[in-house]
């Protein structure tokens, strides 16, 4: 059984705060510029559209589900095994975390990239550049911190972080348009042979995943039944807004060109400058913080329902320290599996089958809860509910989706949770 105490009783704050750092994430500092650059304005918004079509009814859905029972810690996975059994549920949540401690490396590779102007500095100093050279060592400051202060020092960061993010964010809408640019055709703007409308998506579709990244917190909140449905739902409404609000800034501020080649364009476009380098530093921060926080909660659930092959390791895993019951040994494992990813160097594949992972986690909330309201069992009663409808629409547009954007890995995804089904 998960374990069934309050941890350190946070209110819906940490929800919002872990969703919306993870939100405003690399991709958006990284590849939105691209994204118009290559597809326009209105391609980009449409982006933006399609990638809440998945995540709204998701929301939606986690709010439903999340409001009918008691939510102990293990977040999603915890949803998804109380609702459709341990079975299932442990091969979903196996997938969950591997995406979750998989992203805390993604994210990681993200921040060096922030610091790539210092590379001809260590060259000439050092005679090489490796951006692991700082994706290494930040991996291991962050595990320090979640060594020592725990859940507690994440969600403070976390504060902070968001505080910079906004910051940022208003010196890139203050600033005005580069040099000798005049937005005329930003509805028309896009580059001659461009990247293709689904490739451009496949990209940026990562920026659309982290809207349920407080709800990993769940066995730390005082009522998680009101703050993940509050936290989750408000986390994906302003992320939406401020795409939306960037991708317009950009559309008029830079020719096409411009956006799909230089990948720190908003920095180039804000009052400020290397404000934007600042806010890169502190989103990838966030969302490596973000993901760590989850992803050993996810894995100590998963130990703690004997989801794991080796009873051994389910012992292990599912062992807290403390009052709180943080997951010490959960966090050691993470960050094991974001030390190899990080020492691999290119995570670009596996960030496609992430991508790949997080649509089956998307779309098996949207099919639980369209097959609970189909079912109509007397006692399925949620405090917030969604429309039937609405959860199979998002359910197919996940599956849609995945085989839209690579029906290899899509195939890989679903034959590694078939697999992962037999031997669980």
């Amino acid at each position: 059984m998960a374990n069934t105490d309050r941890g350190h009783g946070f209110g819906t704050a940490p929800v919002f705060f872990a969703g919306i750092s993870t939100i405003l994430g690399a991709i958006m500092f990284l590849r939105f510029g691209y994204a118009v650059g290559n597809v326009g304005l209105s391609g980009a918004l449409l982006i933006i559209v399609i990638g809440h079509l998945v995540t709204i009814p998701t929301a939606l859905a986690l709010a439903e589900i999340a409001t009918n029972r008691r939510v102990e810690g293990g977040g999603e996975y915890y949803i998804i095994s109380r609702s459709f059994g341990t079975t299932i549920g442990s091969v979903i949540g196996l997938s969950l975390y591997l995406s979750q401690a998989v992203s805390v490396a993604f994210y990681l590779i993200a921040f060096a990239e922030a610091f790539s102007f210092v590379a001809p500095y260590l060259e000439n100093w050092v005679g090489i550049y490796d951006p692991r050279f700082i994706s290494i060592p930040a991996l291991g400051v962050l595990l320090l911190l979640m060594f020592t202060k725990g859940a507690d020092l994440g969600v403070r960061v976390l504060y902070v972080v968001v505080a910079v993010l906004g910051l940022s964010l208003v010196a890139f809408f203050a600033g005005g348009p580069v040099d000798g640019y005049e937005a005329t055709s930003a509805f028309a703007g896009a580059i001659e042979d461009a990247d293709p409308f689904i490739v451009v998506f496949a990209i940026c579709f990562p920026a659309f995943t982290g809207m349920t990244a407080g709800v990993g917190l769940s066995g730390d909140l005082a009522n998680p039944r009101k703050s993940i449905p509050r936290g989750t739902l408000a986390a994906t409404i302003v992320g939406m807004v401020v795409y939306v609000a960037i991708v317009w800034k950009l559309a008029t501020s830079a020719p096409a060109s411009l956006l799909a080649e230089d990948q720190l364009i908003m920095d180039s476009i804000a009052i400020v400058p290397n404000v934007v380098i600042v806010g890169l530093i502190a989103a990838t921060v966030s969302s490596a913080i973000g993901s760590i926080l989850v992803a050993p909660r996810t894995l100590q659930a998963l130990g703690s329902d004997e989801a794991i092959p080796l009873p051994m390791a389910n012992r292990w895993v599912a062992r807290g320290i403390g009052a709180v019951n943080e997951p010490r040994n959960a966090t050691i494992v993470t960050g094991v599996v974001a030390f190899v990813v990080i020492a691999a160097g290119n995570v670009d594949i596996v960030a496609r089958l992430i991508s790949m992972f997080f649509m089956i986690t998307y779309g098996s909330l949207c099919a639980i809860s369209f097959l609970e309201h189909f079912a109509a069992r007397p006692g399925y009663r949620p405090s917030f509910r969604s429309r039937w409808y609405v959860s199979l629409f998002g359910a197919v547009m996940c599956f849609l989706l995945m085989f839209q954007m690579d029906p290899v890995f899509a195939l890989l995804s679903l034959g590694v949770m078939t697999l992962m089904y037999v031997v669980t």
